[in-house]
């Protein structure tokens, strides 16, 4: 067990390379967040609700900054977190009954769909040329948004790895508006969800402080270096070590269970 000073100084290292590489390829932070959490053998009610800590501030963060250059669709943003707020709710309490074997073996598929998703983003997100206005395509969005509030609260991650393809793909909008508007989506729905687990008592706030310290910070890092990455190679090289996690976990869990 480390003493409480490694692990903040852990922490604050974790959050700083999860908001770096998160603002760099625009995945978020959570999804790095989460599975360094889960190598330190932390509950999966702590790993959640500290992941999700570190999330919502720097989605305010984003929001903020979204909000001054005016890209956020209110109305879009808000309806989505209409359904997202249960769903975050949901998945707060649902983390309460998972234990470390069956948290690694679902989180491991989710990782391993995330993986695929950044590793052929640029040819799935393909920009419409114009939005769909159809409301069973609006209706499917909101359905899937529910879905990513549990998601979010049950794993840590956020919701913004399905927000952004479901408006893209769904609703056709385009990259500068889906991107802003989902960030006001995930900021409202994190925040619900660290709501429900502070209620239920599982954050450690200190923890949590340490993590979002470092992510903030990685953030303002990844946004400057941006102009000059790789990004493609950074997205690939993502990827794959996510698959490789998903893999590992879904593996420890099994051999667990047997």
């Amino acid at each position: 067990m480390l003493d409480p000073a490694t692990t903040v100084a852990i922490l604050i290292a974790i959050g700083l390379g999860a908001g770096t590489l998160g603002s760099l390829i625009g995945v978020g932070g959570g999804i790095i967040m989460a599975p360094a959490l889960t190598f330190m053998g932390l509950p999966p009610t702590q790993i959640a609700s500290t992941s999700l800590i570190a999330v919502t501030s720097t989605s305010v963060s984003s929001t903020v900054a979204y909000s001054r250059q005016k890209r956020i669709d209110y109305r879009l943003g808000l309806e989505m977190a209409a359904f997202s707020i249960p769903g975050a709710a949901i998945g707060a309490f649902l983390s309460g009954y998972l234990t470390s074997e069956s948290f690694k073996m679902y989180f491991g598929i989710l990782l391993m769909a995330t993986g695929v998703y950044v590793l052929y983003r640029n040819s799935i997100l393909k920009e419409s040329s114009a939005p769909k206005k159809s409301m069973l395509l609006r209706g499917g969005v909101f359905a899937i948004t529910f879905g990513a509030g549990i998601v979010s609260s049950l794993f840590g991650v956020g919701g913004g790895i399905i927000f952004v393809p479901a408006m893209l793909l769904v609703l056709g909008m385009t990259m500068q508006r889906a991107v802003p508007t989902s960030q006001l989506t995930l900021m409202i729905t994190s925040l619900a969800g660290v709501f429900t687990h502070a209620y239920l008592g599982h954050p450690d706030y200190l923890q949590a402080a340490a993590l979002s310290a470092g992510a903030f910070a990685g953030a303002q890092i990844g946004a400057r270096m941006s102009r000059s990455a790789k990004e493609v190679l950074l997205q690939r090289l993502l990827g794959l070590v996510l698959i490789g996690v998903s893999v590992k976990f879904i593996a420890d869990s099994f051999f667990a269970v047997k």
